[in-house]
Formats: C-alpha cells, sequence, structure tokens
C-alpha cells in the first residue's frame, strides 16, 4: 500500500499559483474588455454583502468545472473550446487560484484569476455594485 503524501493547503495553493499568470484587477478588467470571460465564482450570500461586478459571468464554484468544461454536457455557451481565455474571481483570490488552476487540469491552459479577488477590484476603483 502507498502511502499518501501529507500537503497543507498553503502547499496546494503554492503549487496553483505557480502554474497561473495572476493579474492585478487594473489587468484583468483590460483582458476582460478585450474579451476574456470574468467569472465571479463566489457564493451568492458573499456576493450580496459585497457586492458584484456589473457583467461578470456568475458560476458558483461548486459548478464551475462542468460548465466551463467543453466536453462536458452541463457547459454554457461561452464554453466553446480550450483556448477560451477566463479570468477568475472570488473574494479575496486564494480559491480563485485553486479554480483557475483546476480549470487549467482541464486543458483550459489560459484559466488565471485576480490576485486579491473582489476586495483588490473594489479598492482599484473599478466597476462594482453596492452591497
Amino acid at each position: 500500500m502507498v502511502t499518501p503524501t501529507v500537503r497543507t493547503i498553503d502547499d496546494v495553493l503554492a503549487d496553483a499559483r505557480a502554474r497561473l499568470q495572476r493579474l492585478s484587477p487594473e489587468a484583468a478588467y483590460g483582458r476582460w474588455r478585450e474579451g476574456a470571460l470574468l467569472v465571479d465564482i463566489r457564493p451568492a450570500a458573499q456576493r450580496a454583502d459585497e457586492g458584484e461586478v456589473p457583467g461578470a459571468l456568475v458560476i458558483e464554484r461548486n459548478v464551475l468545472e462542468w460548465r466551463l468544461d467543453p466536453a462536458s454536457d452541463a457547459r454554457i455557451p461561452q464554453a466553446t473550446g480550450h483556448d477560451v481565455r477566463v479570468i477568475v474571481l472570488c473574494s479575496e483570490g486564494y480559491t480563485s487560484s485553486l479554480a483557475a488552476a483546476a480549470l487549467q487540469d482541464l486543458g483550459l491552459s489560459h484559466a488565471t484569476d485576480v490576485a486579491g479577488g473582489f476586495h483588490a477590484w473594489r479598492a482599484a476603483g473599478l466597476p462594482v455594485t453596492t452591497a
């Protein structure tokens, strides 16, 4: 029997981020305006409490891979292929890094996230709705 490797969430997060070209909120905004998908993965209660990015695509974390996998029967219309540029947004930029790495595991090689998440987006003065 093989003994599983013990890792911490910090190890997993560091590995995920090593694969990503994370974006500042300003860079993410620019790429979004150029056609990338900005995907807000925060749960409804968190979006209601913190606010939202108007026009961002909302896909909660628990169904993200199914909605963006081009081979999935549950995919959204925007999941047209593995070359889709996806920018994942969470509250502070932790869950989004793990989610973007999971999308890369599906072959979405351009998936990345917003460093600092929604909080950094809002602090940068980018468009948000108030909670």
